[in-house]
């Protein structure tokens, strides 16, 4: 059974989640603060954290951005009761998987956590088929696939999950252009239509760790 923590400061909405998501077969623990749940999610063990931005004690962007410089493997939906672009663009450059806005039904949102476990199964095959190649050697660069490292020279260089994915996708195919839609695509693993500054931000801090040269 998936586990799935829900941080969520509407209580309303916490148990009428908690009991669909039951019945569709989840265990789901829930926490109203954002400095509570995130204690937990960096403690426990949980297959998903579905993770309000507007929360007491420490906001959803906060808790994405320091789950993701921990480099935990945990997969983040975001709800969010506000439209604005610029917050699921924050979002997702904090390393979100997906978001859904407020009002949303419970069926979208169960159907979309489906489709991101789905996500992730094929994304941990695709993984798994490509560290058969042990080591990425692109002259300076080079990336050690079975210990998920990267080097400049002999430096560590450490990069977020996706920032890895990323770095690990262009430096699998040199010379192969990608456009950011197809990138969304095989990093994110999702089409998010308008948002792709998402792959320009992520591309401009690679850039920024000493790999100008080797990211063009």
């Amino acid at each position: 059974m998936k586990r799935i923590l829900l941080i969520e400061d509407d209580k309303e909405l916490t148990e009428l989640l908690r009991f669909c998501l039951h019945d569709e077969g989840y265990e789901v623990e829930s926490e109203y603060a954002g400095d509570i749940g995130f204690r937990r999610a960096i403690e426990e063990r949980f297959d998903l954290l579905i993770l309000d931005i507007s929360l007491p004690g420490k906001n959803g962007f906060d808790i994405c951005r320091e789950i993701r410089r921990q480099e935990l493997c945990l997969p983040i939906m975001m709800l969010t009761a506000r439209s604005e672009e610029v917050d699921r663009i924050l979002g997702l450059e904090f390393g979100a998987d997906d978001f859904i806005s407020k009002p949303f039904s419970v069926r979208e949102l169960t159907a979309r956590i489906k489709a991101l476990f789905r996500r992730i199964r094929l994304s941990a095959k695709i993984l798994m088929q490509e560290d058969a190649v042990n080591l990425i050697d692109r002259g300076r660069l080079k990336i050690d696939c079975r210990k998920r490292k990267v080097f400049i020279g002999n430096q560590v260089v450490n990069l977020t999950p996706t920032e890895y994915r990323l770095l690990k996708t262009l430096a699998s195919h040199p010379g192969r252009n990608y456009t950011k839609e197809k990138l969304l695509q095989i990093v994110w693993g999702h089409e998010f239509h308008g948002f792709k500054h998402t792959v320009s931000s992520h591309i401009n801090r690679l850039r920024s760790t000493h790999m100008s040269p080797i990211i063009s």
